[in-house]
């Protein structure tokens, strides 16, 4: 059980998922988790895929929206709790570091959290619904690309909390498993996608170096929430594509 721990803490972390862990992971075990995260985004891609083929004769827009709840209640909607959080705080924010990070922590949501959610989770639906059911691989890649993202930020972005499983991911990753990692990821992608996983991966990148951009410039960094609106927007980002390139 202990050679698995890093990858039972990120699926429970990152997932509703029942985990049978054993007292507190250690903080180096938390730190390691970081590697499993792709891992933990294919196998969440996986279930979906499966729900999506499943549901193959139901009206589309029927199907879009059983999916897309499936991914929330999956997620138990970490990540959009994030991007509500991050979209308050740079509205109200108003440029000033202090007061972003404030707002963030705020529990409450404010008229630009809920505009945020809600545009995202109809460009979500959407797309899926345009998504045909035959690209199940390229729709099983979405969860595991996005979740790839918070490894690479991690490696290359200060974490700018003090505490929490936020700082003990930054201070435990080690540079060589990571970027290991991240470039099997991606060489699997292209391998299995081909032209389609080039173009999802230079979107991801795009959408990625956007975001942090964002982030120095704002914050000084990342912290939890911004890496949670990250996977979101990454994922709306590449189901759109995925939706476009069908017309």
């Amino acid at each position: 059980m202990k050679l698995f721990a890093p990858f039972l803490v990120a699926l429970q972390f990152l997932t509703r998922v029942p985990v049978p862990l054993s007292g507190v992971a250690s903080r180096e075990t938390i730190g390691r988790s970081l590697l499993y995260y792709p891992l933990v985004g294919l196998v969440l891609g996986i279930v979906l895929t499966l729900l999506n083929d499943w549901l193959a004769g139901a009206p589309s827009l029927l199907r879009a929206v059983i999916v897309l709840t499936a991914w929330i209640a999956l997620t138990g909607a970490l990540h959009l709790d994030g991007l509500a959080d991050s979209a308050d705080a740079w509205v109200g924010g108003i440029g000033d570091r202090r007061r972003t990070l404030a707002i963030m922590k705020d529990p409450y949501c404010g008229p630009a959290a809920v505009v945020t959610l809600i545009a995202v989770l109809l460009l979500k639906a959407a797309a899926l619904d345009a998504i045909r059911i035959d690209e199940w691989l390229a729709l099983a890649a979405v969860p595991m690309l996005a979740r790839a993202s918070i490894p690479l930020l991690f490696l290359t972005t200060p974490y700018v909390r003090q505490g929490g499983i936020g700082t003990a991911l930054s201070t435990q990753l080690r540079r060589v498993p990571t970027i290991t990692v991240l470039v099997g990821t991606a060489a699997v992608t292209v391998y299995a996608l081909e032209a389609t996983g080039v173009w999802m991966l230079a979107i991801c990148a795009a959408t990625l170096i956007g975001l942090r951009a964002m982030m120095r410039h704002r914050i000084g960094g990342i912290t939890g929430d911004t890496a949670g609106a990250s996977i979101e927007i990454g994922e709306t980002a590449l189901l759109v594509f995925l939706a476009l390139r069908q017309g």
